[in-house]
């Protein structure tokens, strides 16, 4: 294990290094909460004007509050004392290194975490007891000097400790807040082995089933987390909050997987054991509120999402300032609800919001600060403004590429927006170059079957599509297919999509049969998943459409292509491009059923459409003009 320890080690005095000169000399102070066995705690009493070493890699936040909750949520367990420890530091006094990874950090962007390195020892000033609560104290720590003679010896202690491996189990949630997945695992399966204590082996295998559900391999995640929940089932009471927990664990596995009944079914049974424990405004129903919303909004529910976001927001509106970073996180769902409802104006509204609070509250390079762009990026794109989706995209990938590892998943998902609307745009070359990044970092980072290894796939095959290199789009959108056959149930979405991708090609390839046949699989598996008006049938059907005009059944072809528009008028602003791909197909159905006015109108319409949201030289404002210059030709032929 000691090889990644070393690692981490190594990263947080790079860090120290870089952000040493930005404390302008200034001392601050951090703190810890968290609770300590009685036993425990009487020992640290007895400490008293000594010494105490953190015998791992100690997480501490600037944020006194959310420390002190952490202090008095430990409370909660029996025996056991909740510590608030409060640490002042001196960023040049020599000793061992820290540093904010608030930026790199899983954690919520409240806990402004400051993260020091294994060992590091403190001087116990003070312990006084917080209040008239008699299990809650204060214990005030001093940061030790590399010259400490007291500490020198104490070191040599630490030394002989670490050799047997004293303090291991304690690295605890460090390699999963920097996303070292796969070192995470090796820890925790190491950790298992060693332990016959069954509360650590729940956390190990919490832990495990966590490592899972990042590494895309979600039967294994549920197979962890499920091991957790039959092992507390025999042990607690039907109503325990570790029980809510699990069903929460499991829920946040399913919803990866989009089984969405499945999901839905774990949050509610989380839900009610939350309702019936705490207050009505209490933050972990606004929480419990948030994951059933998200649930629904992924089944293309979205007026029951928009009420459990509102209760989830009455809540938070009601229990935290006004800049809480909480409020923000409500906002952003908000935001995507509202977009899928086609409700841009108030989607919007709420971007701007959350952006708000994000600018007050955080540095101006933060993570989350990504995140909203990259909500924008979603707005703008469902409205068809893709130069405005562009520009939001690229601010978010400027503050990523300054704080993120050039091998991050959250640069794969910028690269692979950007390349989106590249490819919207018409500019393949960008586009690939781009949506090749996301890949290569997918491809260093995940197993080879997880399921954003498809999506870059399916993403790459597209491309290939519309540049007329079917070989090489049929190729892609077979990768995506194999890994999702393999990870997915039969009836997921996402293998309807590659049906439909798959068919796709096979139609520009003039294999028209072979077209349907993938179409009909993917039209049935839609029928079984999704309301009849969600937007992706409108996407198939529209394929489908195509794929009668190739075969020249024109009235079938012009059926199918009016399902699709019909979707189209309820989900989308009257202006969206994809309004235009709808009159373009009718129109030429039209032109080839030798209607030439109403094809003409249609194309017109096109036209209109496409102009306004996407650059003069883009290959559908040319293959329409063309096609409105045959039609007028042949409306005053007829005419003479």
């Amino acid at each position: 294990m000691g090889f990644f320890l070393s690692d981490i080690h190594q990263q947080i005095q790079r860090l120290y290094e870089q952000q040493v000169s930005s404390y302008g000399g200034n001392s601050f102070v951090v703190y810890r909460g968290q609770g300590l066995m009685k036993p425990d705690f009487e020992k640290l009493q007895k400490a008293e004007g000594g010494l105490i070493s953190f015998n791992s890699f100690l997480s501490t936040s600037k944020n006194k509050k959310v420390s002190f909750e952490f202090a008095v949520r430990a409370l909660l367990k029996p025996d056991t004392v909740g510590i608030l420890f409060i640490m002042p530091i001196d960023p040049y006094i020599k000793s061992t290194p820290f540093a904010s990874i608030t930026e790199l950090s899983y954690s919520e962007a409240q806990e402004e975490e400051i993260l020091f390195s294994m060992h590091t020892v403190f001087r116990v000033n003070a312990i006084k007891q917080i209040g008239n609560k008699n299990q809650l104290y204060q214990v005030e720590l001093q940061l030790t000097s590399d010259q400490d003679q007291q500490l020198r010896l104490l070191t040599d202690r630490i030394r002989e400790e670490a050799g047997s491996g004293i303090g291991w189990h304690r690295l605890d949630n460090l390699l999963l807040k920097i996303g070292q997945f796969n070192k995470a695992e090796e820890l925790y399966n190491v950790l298992l082995e060693q332990t016959s204590d069954e509360d650590e082996k729940q956390h190990y295998y919490n832990q495990l089933g966590y490592v899972k559900n990042e590494q895309g391999d979600y039967g294994k995640a549920i197979w962890y987390h499920e091991k957790v929940l039959e092992i507390r089932q025999k042990t607690l009471p039907p109503n325990h909050l570790l029980l809510a927990t699990s069903y929460n664990k499991i829920g946040n596995v399913y919803i990866n997987m989009r089984e969405y009944s499945k999901t839905l079914s774990f949050y509610k049974k989380a839900y009610e054991i939350l309702k019936n424990t705490f207050s009505s405004n209490h933050p972990l129903l606004a929480t419990s509120y948030n994951n059933i919303g998200i649930v629904y909004e992924k089944m293309g529910e979205n007026s029951k999402a928009l009420s459990f976001y509102e209760k989830a927001l009455e809540i938070k509106e009601k229990t935290l300032p006004s800049n809480h970073p909480s409020l923000a996180t409500s906002y952003n769902n908000m935001v995507i609800v509202y977009t899928n409802m086609g409700e841009y104006s108030k989607a919007l509204s709420y971007c701007e919001k959350s952006l708000e609070i994000k600018e007050k509250t955080l540095p101006p390079n933060h993570s989350d600060l990504a995140t909203s762009y990259n909500n924008m990026f979603t707005v703008y794109n469902s409205m068809g403004e893709y130069s405005k989706a562009l520009s939001v995209c690229k601010k978010a990938l400027e503050i990523q590429e300054k704080i993120l590892p050039p091998n991050h998943s959250d640069l794969a998902t910028s690269y692979n927006n950007i390349g989106f609307l590249y490819n919207k745009m018409g500019e393949y070359p960008k586009a690939l170059s781009f949506y090749e990044e996301a890949l290569e970092i997918y491809q260093k980072t995940l197993p080879s079957n997880h399921p954003n290894l498809a999506t870059s796939y399916n993403n790459i095959g597209r491309l290939y599509d519309n540049m007329g290199e079917y070989s090489k789009a049929l190729s892609s959108h077979e990768k995506a297919l194999e890994i999702w056959q393999k990870t997915l149930p039969s009836n997921h979405p996402s293998l309807a999509t590659s049906y439909s991708n798959i068919g796709l090609v096979y139609d520009q390839l003039g294999e028209y049969w072979k077209a349907l046949s993938f179409y009909e699989e993917a039209l049935e598996i839609y029928q079984r998943t999704l309301p009849s008006d969600h937007p992706d049938l409108a996407t198939l059907y529209n394929n489908i459409g195509g794929g009668y005009t190739n075969m020249r059944e024109y009235s079938k072809a012009l059926s199918f292509y009016e399902k699709s528009l019909q979707i189209r008028q309820k989900a989308l602003p009257s202006n969206h491009p994809d309004f235009a791909q709808s009159y373009n197909n009718i129109g030429f159905v039209y032109k080839n059923m030798k209607d030439y006015s109403k094809a003409l109108s249609y194309f017109e319409r096109a036209l209109k459409t496409w102009q306004r949201a996407l650059p003069p030289n883009h290959p559908h404002i040319k293959i329409v003009k063309r096609n409105i210059d045959i039609v007028k030709e042949e409306i005053i032929k007829n005419s003479q």
